[in-house]
């Protein structure tokens, strides 16, 4: 099984909404993984729209737009980083959402015959005009006639252990994170957001927004756990970790 890390360009923030309480400016990357599984290719994750490469601010709109600078150039999106491993978009299995949020599900039209793999609850929450609207949801990303899997908790894609959807809820109704078991015999976790930098991790620090402050800290206890236990965690959005991460066309390791 070969797994790759792609960066979708990178968003800019108020510290303070990723680390609430904080102050000062914290640049994010914007992660995709592919996975080549004997039985499949899976992506995780497709980053954001190529709108944003033109006007972010329409895009995102006047509650989302404000609060992040884009850098997302041409050939950034999930498409030409696919293509560039000589990857075909269109022969993409699964695509597995690890929620609904801009940054994670705006390249979904480019892979446009995969089946998306999201919580039921996720799901149910983003077909919610109320809820999606508060939730910063945005249809167009998401709900565009793709075949949906919809899981209520763990869910082993191929049933051999080494690609296995695990429910992290708590930023999100139904937040999920990809658990992989390498070739090597290691296990590693692409957190997304249920932890974004390693000092959310390090000292329980959420997020400004937080759909259940509990749930997400129980989930940090959990990955304290398996790095106890020699997991590596892959958070979603932290700019030190990311430096070292082997990107494509290197296989990650």
């Amino acid at each position: 099984m070969r797994v790759f890390a792609f960066t979708c360009g990178w968003l800019s923030s108020d510290l303070g909404l990723i680390l609430g309480g904080e102050s000062g400016t914290v640049r994010l990357p914007i992660p995709s993984y592919l996975i080549e599984h004997p039985r499949g290719t899976v992506l995780f994750d497709s980053g954001m729209h190529p709108d944003l490469q033109r006007d972010p601010m329409t895009r995102l709109g006047p509650v989302v737009g404000p609060l992040f600078g884009v850098e997302f150039a041409a050939g950034e999106e999930i498409a030409a980083r696919l293509a560039a491993l000589d990857i075909d978009p269109a022969r993409v299995n699964y695509l597995v959402n690890s929620h609904l949020h801009f940054d994670h599900t705006g390249g979904n039209a480019q892979i446009p015959n995969a089946r998306v793999v999201v919580q039921r609850r996720e799901w149910e929450a983003g077909a919610d005009p109320d809820l999606a609207a508060r939730l910063a949801f945005d249809r167009r990303d998401y709900d565009l006639g793709h075949d949906v899997q919809l899981l209520d908790g763990e869910h082993d894609l191929f049933g051999d252990g080494r690609v296995v959807c695990v429910p992290t809820y708590g930023h999100t109704p139904g937040h999920q994170s990809l658990r992989l078991q390498l070739d090597d015999g290691s296990t590693i976790v692409l957190a997304a957001d249920s932890c974004y930098l390693r000092r959310t991790l390090e000292h329980l620090h959420l997020p400004r927004y937080v759909y259940d402050r509990e749930a997400m800290l129980a989930v940090l206890r959990r990955f304290r756990d398996w790095q106890a236990a020699g997991v590596r965690i892959f958070y979603g959005h932290d700019a030190e970790l990311w430096a070292t991460v082997r990107q494509a066309p290197t296989e990650l390791r």
